[in-house]
């Protein structure tokens, strides 16, 4: 098993792959780990599948997988996670947003936290309307879920695989996984990351499905929060 599973869902990221690629296999080099890396094609209508066959076949560590239709983010981020197979999981974007060079930085958090989350909060490369957005979700979620994540929409994560087996998917999951985290006991930290501009392509959200879509997601967590399960055994006899 290798030590890292870099857990990547596709849609529609044709002309990035490649630099996808070229700028993780270099930033995973210098860690001097064994990695694979999984990448879920969320049904995408461009040449984005035929790419990922070619990387599958000119690197072992590269491993695709294909929906039969369109199911969105969070179900591409669960079924990457389930045939990932590394002691540590590391999420992240195709579009090159995010930086694989801040690699280091989410690996040395960990030693301290069970789950690290990326921030882009500080001089966001995106435009003011998507800064804005982003703002208005984080805030939304913030009042809503009782929670202080400062950037819920930013996918770049790393974290123990063991966590996964205590936490249930649904959609839109994938925005509230630190949550879902921390309602199991786990230590969640957030760092700041390198902001960069969409290399290619186009973005898939917008006010609409980053506030009103996830809007039933937040309350279906905030309920979960309130009815949770919460003891602690003080002592046993031997069995």
């Amino acid at each position: 098993m290798p030590d890292l599973s870099f857990v990547i869902p596709v849609y529609n990221e044709e002309a990035s792959l490649e630099r996808l690629y070229a700028e993780l296999t270099a930033a995973a080099a210098p860690l001097k780990l064994s990695y694979e890396v999984v990448l879920t094609d969320d049904a995408s209508t461009d040449r984005s599948w035929s790419i990922l066959q070619q990387l599958a076949q000119r690197d072992p560590r590269w491993r695709a997988q294909r929906f039969a239709y369109n199911c969105g983010e969070s179900a591409a981020s669960a079924a990457g996670m389930k045939a990932a197979g590394g002691d540590i999981i590391i999420t992240l974007d195709a579009d090159l947003q995010n930086d694989p060079a801040d690699l280091p930085a989410f690996l040395r958090a960990l030693e301290n936290a069970d789950c690290v989350c990326g921030s882009r909060v500080h001089h966001r490369a995106d435009h003011w309307v998507r800064r804005l957005s982003s703002r208005i979700a984080n805030a939304v979620r913030n009042r809503l879920s009782g929670e202080s994540i400062s950037d819920a929409g930013c996918t770049y994560r790393a974290f123990r695989r063991s966590m996964l087996a205590e936490v249930k998917f649904f959609r839109g999951a994938h925005r509230f996984l630190p949550t879902l985290f921390r309602m199991e006991g786990y230590r969640v930290v957030e760092i700041p990351i390198t902001p960069r501009e969409r290399f290619a392509g186009y973005s898939k959200y917008s006010i609409g499905n980053r506030v009103f879509k996830s809007f039933a997601d937040l309350l279906a967590v905030r309920w979960m929060k309130s009815r949770r399960l919460n003891y602690r055994v003080a002592e046993t006899t031997r069995r």
